[in-house]
């Protein structure tokens, strides 16, 4: 293997795992994440907004599917952005996706209709934040190797200190210019945030010839019965996954909290996921990242059923607090484990194909929990949330089982249990 100063001819220089333009990419990265799925983390202030006034004739399934269509597309697009960043390099991607994301934001704040909505929040807003979002993370991966985790988690806690600003800014800016002048504002800082975030991130690697022949989903992959299991677990605590996200402050207030309360406890439960962006993966390089995984995916599915399930039918300010605090720490290191652990399920030859794979099951996951969790909330009158939340729940302990059964299968396999 060649070092630092040595690199096979046909090898790109190692990455300097640092210096001034990779920690620059890191930060624009930090922003790209803050406006785009920062953005979606906040997901709950539009669906009590919308319940409540202009989409107040629609069930809470039809206005989730708003949501679910953006989360979809953060995973689908992937492999195109992918892709296209390889042979072209981040510009073609970023500018164009950075400018669709705050024109969508502007055409929202102009719909009053429900496809005017579903276009501009849901599709359009969810088309550039995929596409920004995978530039973020492929471009500050080119500049590290052995500091990689602690780039992506500190490029990542941007998603995390997104969702804790952008519920109290819109919060705060309704008051005083409705929701319609407060989504503008929205648009205006996102439009600088990520004019600066484009200054920043640069690629490290040499473009690449187009590959026509790579397959974009690859089905024999799923001849591998641990990577279809940590496939089907992933995919099934994805689905319950955003629950609490979209449905806490919706519930909160039908509890008789105060609105301010409510949207707050968003940001409670995004500003404890920064820690559960870091210290969950910093234990994972010891411990395994598939161990870390698995404990808290089901952490995950016990916190809903233990901690959120009670205050359905005892509201109280303290549990529903310790629940965001609590929930909000394992989620975000479930979400920061996935993409590692996809990595170290197989060989390097095949790592495209498996990321590829993976998102395009995990996008169909995001696309149908929220809708069929709103369809249960709807069924029971729009007031009880028990059953959305044993579904999120359930989902989420099945979904942890089978992490566990593929992490057993890959332990055996290469004999060590720290996977």
């Amino acid at each position: 293997m060649p070092s630092d100063k040595e690199v096979g001819p046909n090898e790109p220089d190692l990455p300097p795992e640092g210096g001034l333009q990779g920690w620059l990419c890191v930060g624009g990265a930090f922003l790209s994440l803050f406006s785009t799925f920062g953005f979606l983390n906040a997901i709950g202030v539009f669906q009590t907004f919308y319940q409540e006034t202009t989409l107040k004739d629609y069930s809470s399934s039809d206005i989730a599917w708003i949501f679910a269509v953006q989360l979809c597309l953060m995973w689908a697009l992937g492999p195109l952005y992918g892709r296209v960043l390889d042979t072209y390099g981040p510009a073609p991607v970023l500018y164009p996706c950075s400018f669709l994301c705050v024109f969508s934001l502007c055409m929202t704040s102009l719909a009053d209709k429900y496809y005017q909505i579903f276009l501009a929040q849901g599709l359009g807003f969810g088309i550039g934040a995929g596409g920004v979002f995978t530039t973020a993370m492929v471009c500050v991966g080119q500049w590290f190797v052995k500091r990689r985790g602690l780039a992506i988690g500190i490029a990542s806690c941007g998603s995390s200190f997104g969702g804790v600003i952008f519920p109290i800014f819109l919060n705060r800016v309704i008051e005083d210019v409705g929701f319609y002048g407060a989504v503008r504002y929205t648009a205006l800082l996102v439009g600088v945030l990520m004019a600066v975030s484009c200054l920043m991130v640069r690629s490290r690697l040499p473009k690449k010839a187009w590959n026509r022949k790579a397959p974009w989903f690859d089905l024999t992959l799923f001849k591998d019965k641990q990577f279809v299991l940590y496939i089907l677990g992933a995919y099934l605590v994805m689905w319950g996954l955003w629950g609490p996200f979209d449905y806490i402050s919706d519930m909160a207030q039908s509890k008789g909290f105060s609105p301010t309360l409510a949207i707050y406890l968003l940001s409670i439960i995004n500003a404890t996921s920064v820690f559960g962006r870091i210290l969950p993966p910093y234990l994972a390089d010891h411990l395994g990242h598939f161990n870390v995984l698995t404990m808290c995916a089901l952490l995950t599915g016990i916190s809903m059923l233990c901690l959120w399930l009670p205050f359905n039918f005892h509201p109280s300010h303290a549990g529903i607090i310790v629940f965001s605090l609590v929930y909000g720490f394992v989620s975000g290191a479930v979400v920061s484990l996935l993409m590692p652990c996809v990595a170290k399920s197989g060989s390097l030859e095949t790592l495209g194909q498996r990321f590829g794979t993976f998102q395009t099951v995990i996008s169909v996951s995001c696309l149908t929990g929220l809708p069929i969790m709103g369809s249960i909330l709807t069924r029971q009158g729009g007031t009880d949330f028990s059953g959305l939340q044993i579904f999120a729940a359930v989902a989420a302990l099945l979904g942890a089982c089978l992490l566990a059964w593929s992490t057993y299968l890959l332990s055996r396999a290469r004999g060590n249990w720290r996977m």
